[in-house]
């Protein structure tokens, strides 16, 4: 097959991985930086260029699709699907995912465990926000953020309601979730490709640090996960229609929590730690599903 990866860098772990892992299987593949990507938008024949040239030929494409540039990656993503080539996971799913609120009201819909989640706009409704989540301590989180970033922990009302208003008043769209303090720092990373958890590893948050995000100097080991963490992070994946994603679960007394379905997870924390060769099964799934015009969306976007 003719796979082209949508990356920054083909020097980036994740994105180096995935492609020794292609060639390794006998797949020809191209990493193509999305912002060079543009694209020829027409009801007769869609097509995209990259750098002067006209792309053909593609049988799959695999979307690494960076935060900060989700709104034009998305663009080139649904451009492929249009043109009838296989995505990995949907532009339309990423775009699901990355909309923090509307994963937890959509995995809210589907009885997923999740943390007791607010979400306002009037500086008059903060009070009453603090006490529906249950109290502090709590967590508010930016919409934005991403690795930690933008993520607080409120130890009391006061420092509550002071971090909401300084965020409201810089109109920053934010949501207050239930501290699960059980947790004690530490998360469970679950690695989602089609409908199995291929691998899985806690992440503990450093010394004085609440978030076990890596880049946040958490560390990471391999875990034994239950069968309802397994079932949980499955169903997560599902409902945001991901084929592939991190899903972040916590322990809390009251079962498995999702945090958060990332749909362009790195895979260098999870294949140091566990030892499984993640990459292998990405193009794995890829060999067993791309076929041309196989997306939900059938390009309604």
């Amino acid at each position: 097959m003719k796979i082209a990866i949508l990356s920054r860098s083909a020097s980036l772990y994740s994105t180096r991985r995935l492609i020794e892992a292609a060639e390794a299987r006998g797949h020809e593949v191209h990493v193509l930086d999305t912002l060079h990507c543009y694209m020829n938008i027409n009801s007769v024949d869609p097509k995209m260029h990259y750098k002067g040239e006209q792309l053909e030929g593609f049988d799959a494409v695999i979307p690494r699709i960076g935060a900060s540039i989700t709104f034009y990656g998305t663009a080139v993503l649904r451009q492929f699907e249009m043109m009838g080539v296989y995505p990995l996971n949907e532009s339309v799913a990423i775009s699901r995912s990355r909309d923090k609120l509307r994963s937890m009201q959509l995995m809210s819909r589907k009885g997923i465990g999740m943390p007791v989640t607010g979400f306002a706009h009037s500086p008059d409704d903060i009070p009453d926000l603090i006490q529906m989540v249950g109290g502090a301590p709590l967590v508010i989180k930016l919409l934005e953020g991403t690795q930690g970033i933008g993520v607080v922990l409120a130890e009391t009302k006061k420092a509550a309601e002071s971090v909401i208003e300084a965020f409201l008043g810089l109109k920053a769209n934010i949501m207050v979730q239930e501290y699960i303090k059980e947790a004690s720092g530490a998360d469970i990373r679950c690695l989602v490709v089609g409908d199995k958890v291929v691998a899985s590893m806690k992440r503990q948050a450093a010394e004085g640090e609440f978030r076990s995000n890596l880049h946040r100097g958490g560390t990471a080991t391999v875990v034994r996960i239950t069968p309802e963490e397994r079932a949980t992070a499955v169903r997560a994946a599902k409902t945001m229609g991901l084929n592939v994603a991190g899903v972040d679960i916590l322990r809390s007394n009251h079962g498995p929590v999702v945090m958060e379905v990332n749909s362009s997870p790195g895979i260098e924390g999870i294949e140091s730690s566990t030892g499984i060769d993640v990459a292998t099964k990405i193009v794995m799934h890829i060999e067993k599903h791309a076929r041309a015009h196989n997306t939900k969306t059938k390009g309604k976007g």
